[in-house]
C-alpha cells in the first residue's frame, strides 16, 4: 500500500495513531491523536517524543525498541497534551521503515471522544446509501414473489443487513461516530451471525457452546455484531471448515491495568491454517495481513470497537486451531 493510501487509511481511525524518525521526532500524526494531544497535526511535525511524554525513561524505552527492532507494548503511560494536561493511555510501537509506528488508545477520557470524519469517509458512507436501498428494494421484492419460506428467510436476512449498514452509515453522515450503548442479548448476535454464515455458498460446519447464564451486556449491536462478522470471515479466509461459537462468564477478568469483576468472553474458534508465526506479535496493528490482498484493517477495527466497550480482543493460534477471545464488561451493565 502507497503512502499516501496509508495516510488516508490512518486518518479514519479513531484509534491514535503516530509516527517518529529515528532520532524520535515526530514525523505525522493522525487527526484523533493530534485532537487528544490539542495539537495541529502540521504542528506537531518535528516534535521530539519526549515533550510528550511526561515520564522522561519513555523516551529510552522507545529508543530501546529502534535498536532492538522488536514490538513493545506499554501499558499506562502518561502524555501531556500542548495545555499541559496530562492524560494517560496503553501504547503499542512497532518498528516502521528505520522509525516507530505508535497506537494510542486513550484510558482517560479525551477532549473530544471521537475524531471528525474525514471528508473521503463522508463521501463514502453517502455513496453506499444508494446501492443499499436498491439492494434493499429487490430483496423486498423477492421476499413477495418467492413461495419457499426459506427463500422468504433469505430475503429478510439480506433486508436486516441493508437496514444495519443503512444504519451505520447514517451514523457517519450525521453523528459523530461515538457507540450507541443499550442492552445486548450476546446469544442473539450469534444467532445472527449464524444465519449470515449458512447464506455462504460454501458454509462451515457450525457448533454453538452457549452458556445459557450470561445476562444481557451494555454495549452496541451493530458495532459488536460487526465483531463477530470479522472474526468469522477472518477464518473463512483461514480455510476454517469448521466453527465453534463458545460463551462463557468469568470473574476477575484482567485487561491490561484493570481486573474486571464479571466479564464475558466470547470465543470463536476455528480448523483453519492458523495465524503465521510473524504475524502473531503484531496481528491487530492496522494494515497487518497475511493476505496479499488483505487490507489488514478487520481484526485492527474489531480490537477497537472491543476497547470502546471496555473489553480486549485476544488471540492465540496454531495450526488446526485458532482461537480469537473477545473480552466484554458484565459488571457495567448491572452495577
Amino acid at each position: 500500500m502507497s503512502e499516501t493510501a496509508w495516510r488516508a487509511w490512518a486518518e479514519q481511525m479513531a484509534t491514535g495513531l503516530a509516527r517518529v524518525d529515528a532520532g524520535l521526532c515526530l514525523q505525522w500524526i493522525n487527526p484523533a491523536l493530534a485532537e487528544w494531544l490539542e495539537l495541529g497535526p502540521r504542528t506537531a511535525v518535528g516534535q521530539s517524543l519526549g515533550l510528550l511524554l511526561a515520564d522522561p525513561e519513555g523516551l529510552v524505552q522507545a529508543a530501546r525498541v529502534l535498536t532492538e527492532q522488536r514490538p513493545q507494548q506499554w501499558r499506562g503511560i502518561s502524555l501531556v497534551t500542548a495545555s499541559g494536561r496530562e492524560m494517560t493511555a496503553d501504547i503499542a510501537l512497532q518498528p516502521l521503515d528505520g522509525g516507530l509506528l505508535l497506537e494510542v488508545h486513550a484510558l482517560a477520557a479525551p477532549l473530544l471522544t471521537s475524531s471528525p470524519l474525514s471528508a473521503t469517509l463522508r463521501g463514502f458512507a453517502h455513496e453506499v446509501k444508494n446501492p443499499l436501498a436498491g439492494l434493499r428494494g429487490a430483496a423486498q421484492l423477492l421476499q413477495r414473489r418467492v413461495g419457499s419460506e426459506d427463500l422468504q428467510a433469505l430475503a429478510g436476512l439480506i433486508i436486516d443487513e441493508a437496514d444495519r449498514l443503512g444504519t451505520l452509515a447514517n451514523r457517519l453522515l450525521h453523528h459523530d461516530g461515538a457507540p450507541q450503548f443499550g442492552p445486548v442479548n450476546i446469544h442473539q448476535l450469534l444467532e445472527r451471525l449464524t444465519d449470515l454464515l449458512q447464506a455462504e455458498p460454501s458454509p462451515p460446519q457450525l457448533r454453538h457452546d452457549y452458556d445459557p447464564s450470561v445476562p444481557d451486556l451494555l454495549g452496541d449491536a451493530g458495532r459488536l455484531q460487526q465483531v463477530l462478522l470479522n472474526l468469522a470471515r477472518n477464518a473463512l479466509e483461514a480455510d476454517a471448515q469448521s466453527l465453534t461459537l463458545r460463551t462463557r462468564v468469568e470473574h476477575g477478568v484482567r485487561l491490561g491495568e484493570r481486573v474486571l469483576r464479571m466479564a464475558l468472553r466470547v470465543d470463536v474458534i476455528d480448523d483453519g491454517s492458523g495465524v503465521p508465526a510473524q504475524l502473531r506479535d503484531t496481528l491487530f496493528q492496522p494494515l497487518v495481513s497475511g493476505r496479499a490482498d488483505g487490507t489488514g484493517l478487520g481484526l485492527a477495527l474489531s480490537r477497537e470497537i472491543a476497547h470502546e466497550h471496555g473489553g480486549e480482543l485476544r488471540c492465540t493460534s496454531r495450526p488446526g486451531e485458532t482461537v480469537f477471545s473477545l473480552y466484554l464488561p458484565l459488571e457495567r451493565a448491572h452495577d
